[in-house]
């Protein structure tokens, strides 16, 4: 500017000088013609051969100069900006990284196709390390080249990839800040979205947020066949053999399902991503965003919730200090099952407390183990007997015996006073007088469903069932669904219920996944669940099953493929619902044979159908050692016709055949 400025200091004077020679010509020469020019163009001043055509040429020249010394001086100027510029990103981005002691600011996120603005530059993140892990799941569409796994990844495909508590590579530098589709929870009713969405709309963009550290995967297995494995580095590989013998991982899919979450937004083909370790702690409706526990802000067109349930603890443990907390399992999660059979294999007493179907599965497993070794395993419930609030009496005698067997010491009608930690031992005070002396303690009592963001988010949780309220479309706002345990959804034909099971989240999270590409389902297929105790004795439930209505059962005697591991060599899956919520059931054929005549020893429960009734109706239907019928009592429910004689549609199940 200072050279511009003494170059126009210079000029202006002769520039002032020629343009007033330039006007006294022109006067002069109207002057001579008698009359001044309506114009004078600029042609005319600068060539007319009469009259200063000297001065008018040492005008243009100096004009002219003038235009191409500034135009010079403008290139030069812009050219040396952007060079200093240059040097000073580069002087920047060669200093040694700092860590911040301060209050950190917000850290900024770039969606990752696009490059870095000039004026803004975004280093790198502080801490990072280029060696450290992934915090999410590297992997690919079917349509995109797969990313090769090492020799490692492929045989041990959840460790390889997993966040580690402490990782310094912030997820915020690795996530885009807006994704179309948001599923909060990395559970299986966020797979079964997921992959529902990714059906309807195959260039979707999926992103799964999740506070464990691995993607998703089905629990199960937790409490059934991975207890039964004779693998001694189960616990690492997570691989199990279902009960017909084929081996299969816990996990959905292989980190080759999924795509690496900074490509997400750049994916010419969409896909999943699973963003690992990280928990969404407030949730802005009228924003259509959510913020991470590091401040990370990510928005969304439309989000699923599906934050599942964490275990509920008896108030008596939770009071009765760190010691006896440190001795007590709440078992949900991968980790769970890690550490209680490592706790398994170096104590000697266990007591579980709850007589549910986790209690009962994991009282059956750690039995199983108990005659291979000295572990005592007890559990101990307030009901009379094992499954009391869903089986009906006899039912639920028979299976305590059934659990007994399996080497398990039953205290029945026991209610906790207190739990205290004395002698290297936890002592559990019964109300009734009796004390029970254990070195861990499980406590298998019921799970309360996650609903942490309602506050922030303004949403509904039911008074009565808990977890979010929804529609019978699983949906809580125009944008928002919640699928699997969180859901309080109204159910089309038995009213408002919520469902804890693996097989309601595969089909509450199908359906919402549906509906956030615009299919308005209503929710009417019905979910199953299913119980093992052990290879021999299973069973298959659906509808509303509580001890509380009247049943009807009917039974009749069991033979040797009438047991869990024939059922899963004749289906080929040891996760029977997957394969059964496929099928559906339009005109079930009755059995042609006759129904057993006189009465059954009162003992023999081989196999048989239990229904479930409210108003004469039938609402809930167990399948006793009977598989691969589910389609047609899940039909019966939804015919919701009333039956007079429950024996004849008892042999739509084929009971009585050999």
């Amino acid at each position: 500017m200072l050279k511009c400025r003494t170059l126009w200091r210079t000029l202006a004077p002769l520039a002032r000088t020629s343009s007033t020679v330039c006007r006294q010509n022109a006067r002069r020469a109207g002057l001579n013609n008698g009359r001044l020019p309506a114009c004078v163009p600029a042609a005319h001043m600068s060539t007319a051969p009469a009259g200063g055509g000297r001065e008018n040429q040492l005008y243009v020249l100096l004009v002219g100069a003038t235009c191409v010394g500034g135009a010079i001086y403008a290139y030069r100027t812009v050219k040396g900006d952007s060079q200093r510029y240059q040097d000073r990103i580069d002087e920047i981005s060669s200093r040694p990284l700092k860590t911040f002691t301060e209050e950190p600011a917000t850290p900024t996120q770039s969606e990752p196709p696009a490059a870095p603005s000039p004026a803004e530059p975004s280093p790198p993140a502080p801490d990072a390390d280029p060696a450290d892990p992934p915090s999410v799941w590297i992997a690919s569409t079917a349509e995109e080249p797969a990313v090769e796994a090492s020799p490692q990844e492929a045989a041990e495909p959840a460790a390889a990839l997993i966040v580690e508590e402490g990782d310094a590579s912030p997820a915020s530098h690795k996530v885009s800040s807006h994704t179309p589709y948001l599923l909060i929870g990395g559970g299986t009713a966020s797979f079964a979205a997921a992959r529902s969405i990714r059906a309807r709309d195959p260039g979707a963009r999926v992103l799964i947020v999740t506070d464990e550290l691995v993607p998703p995967y089905m629990r199960p297995p937790l409490s059934k066949e991975l207890w039964f494995s004779d693998d001694p580095s189960v616990t690492e590989t997570l691989r199990f053999k279902q009960w017909n013998g084929k081996e299969r991982s816990i996990y959905f899919q292989p980190p080759s399902f999924y795509i690496n979450a900074e490509e997400l937004g750049s994916a010419e083909n969409g896909g999943v991503a699973v963003l690992t370790g990280k928990k969404v702690v407030h949730m802005d409706v009228r924003g259509n965003k959510i913020k991470l526990d590091d401040d990370t802000e990510i928005s969304y067109d439309k989000c699923l919730i599906a934050t599942g349930g964490v275990p509920r603890n008896l108030q008596v443990i939770e009071r009765a200090g760190e010691e006896v907390m440190k001795r007590t399992t709440l078992f949900r999660k991968v980790e769970d099952f890690k550490s209680l059979d490592k706790v398994s294999r170096n104590v000697k007493s266990i007591t579980i407390i709850g007589g549910g179907f986790l209690g009962s599965e994991l009282a059956c497993a750690l039995g199983r183990r108990s005659t291979e070794s000295d572990l005592e395993v007890i559990q101990m419930y307030p009901e009379k007997g094992n499954m009391g609030k869903v089986l009906p009496e006899y039912l639920s005698n028979w299976t305590t015996e059934k659990v007994k067997k399996e080497g398990v010491k039953i205290i029945s009608e026991a209610l906790v006073k207190s739990v205290v930690s004395k002698d290297d031992k936890l002592e559990i005070q019964l109300k009734d007088g009796r004390l029970v002396k254990t070195d861990h303690i499980v406590a298998a009592v019921g799970l309360e469903p996650n609903v942490d963001l309602a506050k922030s988010a303004g949403l509904e949780v039911d008074s009565d069932f808990g977890g979010f309220r929804v529609n019978a479309e699983l949906q809580a706002r125009s944008n928002i669904w919640v699928a699997g345990d969180a859901a309080c959804f109204y159910d089309i034909r038995l009213g408002r219920r919520r469902v804890e099971h693996h097989d309601h989240a595969v089909v509450s999270g199908r359906l919402a996944g549906e509906n956030m590409t615009g299919a308005n389902k209503p929710y009417w297929h019905q979910s199953m669940f299913w119980s093992d105790l052990g290879p021999d004795v299973g069973y298959e439930a659906i509808g509303i099953v509580d001890s509380s209505l009247p049943t009807v059962g009917v039974f009749a005697k069991a033979t040797a493929k009438d047991t869990p591991k024939a059922a899963t060599e004749e289906s080929g899956t040891g996760i029977r619902s997957e394969s059964e919520t496929e099928h559906t059931a339009s005109s079930p054929v009755a059995s042609s044979a006759p129904s057993p005549t006189g009465v059954q020893h009162k003992d023999e429960y081989g196999k048989g159908v239990i229904f479930y009734l409210r108003d004469k109706v039938v609402v809930g239907i167990i399948l006793w050692n009977v598989f691969n019928r589910m389609p047609i009592a899940r039909k019966i429910i939804k015919d919701g016709e009333e039956h007079a004689d429950l024996n004849e549609v008892a042999k739509l199940f084929n009971i009585h055949d050999d």
